[in-house]
């Protein structure tokens, strides 16, 4: 299970060092996409076949369907980690999620996000100022 926050650097060439406690779970090749909330997704390559699966069952004719279809497939990028633990973030992956020198790397169960720093700080404000809603509506549907 991916769990945990880091901070790391994204150097001059776009490659971003993975912490040591993710490169295991994620193994050597990586899936980095679009996600949502402006980050990237960083999914190991057996989950994301999983999901590129469960988006290939979606109904064709369905607009939403093939919107998120695309949002996801179209925007992905099957990376290797190096030797040195690190991943090469595409132009047009850092552009998405408006990356700069710092990201914050956020282990979410089976797979990582990465956030522009300042974007994540924001967006955790929000969701700490929102916690005891957000279990409270969870607890009404008896999922917490």
């Amino acid at each position: 299970m991916l769990i945990g926050e880091y901070t790391h650097t994204l150097d001059s060439k776009k490659r971003l060092s993975l912490p040591v406690k993710f490169r295991k779970e994620v193994g050597r090749t990586v899936v980095v996409t679009r996600g949502l909330d402006q980050c990237l997704f960083l999914f190991p390559r057996r989950t994301w076949q999983e999901i590129a699966s469960k988006l290939e069952q979606l109904p064709f004719g369905e607009s939403t369907a093939r919107g998120m279809s695309r949002f996801l497939l179209a925007g992905a990028v099957e990376t290797e980690v190096d030797g040195a633990g690190r991943i090469l973030i595409p132009d047009f992956l850092k552009d998405f999620a408006k990356l700069g020198a710092s990201v914050v790397l956020a282990g979410v169960s089976d797979r990582v996000e990465i956030w522009n720093e300042s974007t994540w700080a924001a967006y955790k404000r929000r969701i700490e100022k929102g916690a005891d809603h957000m279990a409270q509506t969870l607890g009404d549907l008896r999922i917490l």
